[in-house]
């Protein structure tokens, strides 16, 4: 009895993915969204921790994740206590944090940009020096003069 050999076809489309996934640009971009994962963690403290209550103490000690209106359910000093008593909570200083959040991503990216662009300007500003001419060139400039000169002779 001889044994039957099953091949498995593998559909056109995923080797259409795989080509996708390898593209340069995508890779790229996973690294890209990795990183700003990572940033955005630093941001987030950033925030938090030190930008937040330093406006607080210049607003009077406002702190801004404490900052919500209570819609339905009992009213809370915190915002954490409001939560955990199951209150429906609009959180205004949350947002507001996330708003800042967004704002110093902008500006540092902003600035990245700008550095980045001017660094590009300043390598595209110096030309290259041009190619050393081959042997062939040269053999043919030497052909061409040499002609030229029996030809005015």
């Amino acid at each position: 009895m001889s044994e039957t050999k099953r091949t498995i076809h593998t559909p056109g489309w995923l080797s259409d993915f795989q080509k996708f996934i390898m593209r340069g640009n995508v890779l790229d971009l996973a690294i890209g969204v990795v990183i700003g994962a990572a940033f955005s963690a630093i941001v987030s403290s950033a925030v938090k921790d030190i930008l937040t209550p330093f406006i607080g103490l210049l607003t009077g000690g406002v702190d801004f994740s404490n900052i919500f209106i209570t819609l339905k359910g009992p009213v809370k000093d915190t915002l954490a206590e409001a939560q955990k008593a199951g209150a429906v909570t609009l959180n205004i200083g949350v947002f507001l944090n996330a708003v800042f959040q967004f704002l110093i991503v902008a500006f540092f990216i902003f600035w990245l940009t700008r550095i980045l662009s001017k660094l590009h300007r300043k390598e595209d500003a110096v030309p290259a020096a041009p190619p050393a001419p081959t042997k062939e060139e040269i053999l043919l400039t030497e052909i061409r003069d040499l002609l030229a000169g029996k030809a005015s002779s």
